[in-house]
């Protein structure tokens, strides 16, 4: 078969590189399209170098308009490069409008389309996650769940005679890639001290467009740091944008530069605790057993919060001062290492998934 694979945004192209290996191992050929949603070369290129990528054969260049213009200008050039390129099936993946936008050109013209990620819910609209992952599951024609609680709920919305549970890719990534994190000498080079920091993100447009939330998310941050235990955040650009146009300060947050992948799995492997609103660090932080505060008020990986390894705080500063406080102990308490996401092998079931 030609496969097909959209990606645009940085945790797409980490799911990218285990489905890119497996597709090529069962004898299919691939062809990537970047939307370039992600455009700067610490948020898209670094990922492919880092986890040998094919080079995508298009970049669309789509980036920094509104979600309306953004899913426009990318649904546009899709169905260009689909009619030019024929593929016999297109991958999609996770929730951004990358995602939205290459279901939507695909179905269209009647190319199977297969969502990676399938499934996942918050049951909070006012996240365009939210919207982009529900209605890619509404038109896709293949439904592949990484968990239980993901094909649960497509089964409960009508849509399980399409859906497959197959695991998780990103866990197929870290543990192919992880051992390698410690190789990039980040932690050393960062001068911290391995179980003494805490590792933070913030991206999230609910967090970082809203002003109330981000003032809260960084005087908590801020107050952790101050009270003797470091807090190292690798600044997202859209968070960065946020903070200057709201007049926010990072206060005794060490924000460093957007870290490569390996980066990023070398400072999870030797902090103490993740703080974050990403859907994947809070993933990965329970692969690296590291006790995860997220910054949301809801998850999409309800596993992580029903086995104790993740709490749900908002953007409430006292409380995430507390969530933080501890950690130690929710570390001990937690039940780490439980096969909610799969044997490792999740790639390959999706690229057998296509041809079933």
């Amino acid at each position: 078969m030609h496969v097909l694979q959209i990606v645009g945004a940085r945790p797409q192209f980490i799911k990218l590189a285990p489905v890119s290996a497996a597709l090529v191992a069962q004898g299919h050929r691939e062809t990537i399209v970047h939307t370039g949603q992600h455009f700067d070369e610490a948020m898209s290129r670094v990922f492919f170098d880092e986890l040998g990528i094919p080079a995508p054969a298009a970049n669309l260049e789509v980036h920094s308009l509104s979600h309306g213009a953004m899913t426009g200008r990318m649904l546009e050039g899709l169905e260009r490069e689909l009619v030019a390129r024929r593929p016999d099936a297109v991958i999609v993946y996770g929730d951004t409008d990358s995602t939205l936008a290459g279901a939507l050109a695909a179905v269209k013209l009647g190319i199977r389309c297969a969502h990676v990620e399938a499934g996942l819910r918050s049951f909070n609209r006012r996240m365009p996650e939210e919207l982009n992952r529900v209605a890619a599951d509404a038109v896709c024609d293949l439904l592949l769940a990484p968990t239980d609680a993901g094909l649960a709920n497509l089964e409960r919305e009508g849509l399980g005679a399409r859906a497959k549970k197959v695991g998780d890719v990103m866990f197929d990534a870290f543990r192919s890639f992880g051992a390698r994190g410690d190789a990039t000498g980040v932690v050393e080079r960062l001068g911290l001290a391995r179980g003494g920091f805490v590792l933070a993100t913030v991206h999230r447009a609910a967090n970082t467009d809203d002003v109330a939330s981000l003032t809260g998310l960084f005087a908590g941050l801020d107050r952790v740091a101050r009270g003797g235990l470091p807090v190292v955040l690798p600044m997202h650009p859209r968070t960065r944008a946020a903070l200057l146009r709201q007049g926010v300060l990072p206060g005794a947050v060490r924000v460093i530069p957007p870290a490569s992948y390996l980066e990023m799995v070398g400072l999870l492997r030797a902090c103490r605790a993740v703080a974050t609103d990403s859907g994947g660090l809070q993933k990965e932080a329970y692969f690296a057993g590291r006790p995860c505060v997220t910054l949301r008020d809801e998850t999409e990986w309800v596993e992580t919060v029903a086995c104790g390894a993740n709490v749900l705080v908002g953007a409430d500063p006292g409380r995430i001062v507390a969530a933080l406080a501890g950690v130690d102990g929710q570390a001990r308490a937690a039940r780490f290492g439980e096969p909610f996401y799969g044997d490792g092998h999740a790639a390959d079931a999706i690229a057998a998934a296509l041809t079933a």
